[in-house]
């Protein structure tokens, strides 16, 4: 099932069954706010919306700790050099529990927290990289390639990507601190490209080694992946700029060469592979493109012979699947090669269908995996970061594909069973990119939640619009005092439901006590608010279907604020008039609204809407999206009877944080 385009009045399709993902945080650190502001947070409100919208039983939100990997094995060493005794499995496991602990403040409600490492989701994705691996191969993907390798003559081992540092080589991206991987723009590129590299061990200039690995035939996918990318626009609410991203990545290989170190163009291109010769008179570079990587690979060696200075552009390059470090996925022995390990963003791609049978095993379900990955009744979405386009929107399209479909059979696009991606621009701190390493430094997760309840972070992550571009997050409790000028996005998007939603769930509850006897009347709300309501909840469906999670907030923003004005414009009228029937009228209303209010905040703020749920004294039903406009008396046994729970005085449904109440000499509500 594909996530189609919405034309202007259709009704959203929503599947069977759905797994919510969401990235994988690296094992050697706690989570700052990126992680949880970034992606976390918008996954978990649309895990918790399709629970109340398909049923919660067809439902699965996992993520876990990636605990594989340069980063993690170079902290862990850094570590060690200061005294630390603890192995690098205690050194993840203490971290995956910070990890969990601080998703879990939040109100992140996964079913499945696993750790690639750890426990028997770790035995467990053991076996299922292996599968992995033995499916590719005999499907004809798989190609061994000997690549070099930076290797430290001075301490006597081969480097992981994060132990060399040196100049990126990609244009564009002026990062001198690039390891030998990836850039910081989320570019790839072969470690042989990388500038001055410089060893993290010893300090000295690495060498290059040709080292023999697995490696997915990610180029000869490049055909499939263009053709999937184009139906994704055609026929899917795909976000725009994510297609544009895959885009860069499929063209055809470069070279560029400033033109200042060119003495005879023509006598160079002479001596270069087949390519076409783009020379733009105010560009600073000429490029070369090449039809293959190979091409571009034996230019590269021409140049190097020359002496010549160039860099490599951004495109697709051997996937590499395995590895020669200690820690790691156990590569299954084929051919000549052993004693490899899984390479880490590989088996992290598949890491989310370890921790669906983990889960599923634990219910004793083990055997229905297939009815929720490639299922043509089932949808995985995967909440990522704007930096890992390239992993799982384009290396994860041509795995899956190819654990579906053998080389050389005809790819029908449209029968693929795919994941559908959903890449959040990157959430800024101020208006810099968040970074560990950067000179300011970004408050951790927990540190928020001294100052700001997770509702009020939820509502304000959710607010900021990042399906189409950067934002920058800027909580005023972290500016000097200068600095602050206006009102603090935060508390303003989370009065919403602090000050105007809360204020009005007590004033219904507060006017059934006072006029009613406690019981909300028995009276079907006005045309125009079931209107309201109608309007509200197909516009919140549509958002919620497209994950423009910023228009929901404007929804429920409108339809909030109306209802508010509904009542403090109609309460004078009851007052002044002394007229029961209209009060009781006017109470009717806004407790129906406040019921259709709730179901649509609870993915949000699930703990205050499920405490006005209590307190209408009303069953689980009431989440179900198949009564969302029925009146409050489809879910009693009898309105003239039916009995809520009383209201003490200033009572909160959602509450605002300790030092907020303290700064305005609020009592605080017991």
């Amino acid at each position: 099932m594909i996530n189609k385009r919405l034309m202007p009045n259709d009704r959203p399709e929503f599947p069977k069954r759905a797994i919510i993902t969401a990235g994988m945080p690296y094992g050697n650190k706690s989570l700052h706010f990126g992680h949880v502001g970034g992606m976390f947070v918008h996954a978990d409100i649309f895990a918790r919306f399709l629970k109340d919208r398909i049923g919660k039983d067809n439902v699965i939100f996992l993520s876990g700790t990636d605990c594989y990997g340069s980063p993690i094995m170079e902290s862990h060493r850094k570590l060690q050099e200061g005294g630390y005794e603890g192995s690098l499995e205690d050194y993840v496991y203490g971290n995956h529990k910070i990890q969990k602990n601080t998703l879990e403040s939040y109100g992140i409600g996964l079913d499945f927290f696993g750790a690639s490492a750890l426990d028997e989701a770790g035995e467990i994705h053991k076996k299922v990289s292996a599968d992995v691996f033995k499916t590719l191969y005999n499907n004809g993907y798989i190609r061994k390639l000997s690549v070099p390798q930076f290797y430290d003559e001075k301490k006597k081992v081969f480097l992981n990507g994060r132990q060399v540092m040196g100049k990126c080589p990609i244009p564009g991206c002026t990062s001198d601190k690039a390891y030998a991987d990836e850039c910081s723009l989320g570019h790839q590129f072969m470690p042989s490209e990388l500038l001055n590299p410089v060893s993290c061990l010893s300090g000295e200039k690495p060498v290059l080694k040709d080292v023999e690995n697995w490696y997915f035939d990610l180029e000869h996918s490049i055909d499939m992946v263009k053709e999937y990318n184009d139906f994704l626009r055609k026929n899917t609410n795909t976000r725009k700029y994510q297609l544009e991203t895959v885009e860069e990545f499929l063209k055809k290989p470069l070279i560029y060469i400033p033109r200042k170190y060119i003495e005879d163009l023509e006598g160079l291109a002479a001596k270069l592979p087949p390519h076409k010769l783009i020379d733009e008179e105010k560009k600073p570079s000429v490029v070369f493109e090449f039809e293959s990587l190979d091409d571009r690979d034996k230019a590269k060696a021409v140049l190097d012979l020359e002496n010549m200075h160039y860099t490599a552009g951004k495109t697709l390059v051997p996937f590499r699947l395995s590895g020669n470090t200690e820690w790691g996925v156990p590569f299954p022995e084929c051919e000549d090669l052993k004693d490899l390990t899984f390479w880490v963003w590989p088996e992290s791609l598949w890491a989310p269908i370890s921790f669906t049978l983990t889960y599923l095993k634990s219910k004793n379900m083990e055997e229905d995996l297939g009815k929720w990955w490639f299922n043509d009744e089932a949808k995985v979405y995967q909440f990522i970061g704007e930096d890992n386009i390239y992993f799982y929107a384009i290396a994860q399209t041509g795995l899956f594909a190819g654990l579906q479909v053998a080389n050389g059979e005809k790819v029908d696009v449209e029968k693929l069973n795919l994941s559908h991606i959903i890449a959040n621009r990157h959430l800024l701190y101020m208006d810099t990119k968040a970074s560990s390493s950067s000179d300011i430094k970004p408050p951790s997760a927990d540190e928020l939640l001294n100052y700001y309840t997770k509702d009020q972070l939820r509502m304000h992550f959710m607010s900021l619009g990042l399906s189409s571009k950067s934002v920058g997050f800027k909580p005023q409790v972290f500016m000097k005092e200068e600095e602050r000028v206006g009102v603090d996005m935060v508390l303003k998007d989370g009065n919403l439901i602090t000050n105007v939603f809360n204020r009005l769930i007590r004033t219904c509850f507060y006017g059934i006590q006072n006029n009613c006897d406690g019981k909300i009347p028995n009276i079907e709300a006005c045309e125009a608010i079931k209107a309201l309501a109608e309007k509200a909840v197909i516009e919140y469906e549509r958002h919620m279907y497209n994950h423009d999670f910023h228009r929901v907030s404007y929804v429920l923003d409108d339809f909030v604020r109306s209802i508010n004005k509904h009542w403090v414009n109609n309460v004078k009228i009851a007052d002044s008039t002394g007229d029961i029937e209209f009060r009781k009228q006017l109470i009717a209303d806004c407790f129906y609204a406040c019921k259709v209010m709730a179901v649509l905040i609870h993915p949000i703020a699930p703990e205050g809407c499920e405490m006005f749920r209590e307190y209408l004294n009303i069953g689980e039903k009431l989440w179900d999206w198949n009564y969302i406009l029925d009146p409050i008396s489809a879910f009693v046994d009898n309105m003239d009877s039916h009995e809520v729970k009383y209201l003490e005085p200033r009572v909160d449904f959602f509450k605002k944080h300790e030092c907020q109440l303290e700064e305005k000499g609020e009592v605080k509500s017991e």
